[in-house]
């Protein structure tokens, strides 16, 4: 009896430490700590261009769409639409942070032309005054 007690106490440490370096090394946790730091970060799967990435970039998290189609080369991601989760987050950015999330986002994704929603859309094509 004592065997088995000491089995399960084993059983429930290793699941417990399972558990915990599973919580750990969640990218989604990662992304909600770097939006709450206001810091960038970039969750995606590149494997799989039918599901959305997320990012997160001074507080403001976004949201984008990859679109596959034909490079020179071969099938990739040509096309990308962006928008924010909240636009009332956006207080603040400037039009430089739109392009710096750009420049981040066309490192994982040189080929990709970046579309914004609206409201950024209109804002980025406003003649600068």
């Amino acid at each position: 009896m004592l065997w088995l007690f000491r089995l399960f106490l084993l059983t429930a440490f290793i699941f417990i430490i399972y558990t915990a370096i599973k919580y750990l090394l969640n990218p989604k946790r990662k992304l909600e700590l770097a939006h709450e730091q206001k810091k960038f970060f970039f969750l995606d799967d590149p494997e799989n261009v039918r599901k959305n990435f997320l990012l997160t970039y001074k507080g403001v998290l976004f949201e984008g769409e990859k679109y596959l189609g034909t490079t020179d080369r071969a099938f990739d991601v040509i096309s990308i639409f962006i928008w924010p989760k909240s636009n009332a987050a956006l207080k603040g950015l400037e039009r430089e942070d739109f392009l710096a999330i750009e420049q981040r986002i066309k490192e994982y994704y040189p080929t990709a032309i970046i579309d914004w929603k609206s409201p950024i859309k209109e804002f980025l094509h406003k003649p600068n005054t």
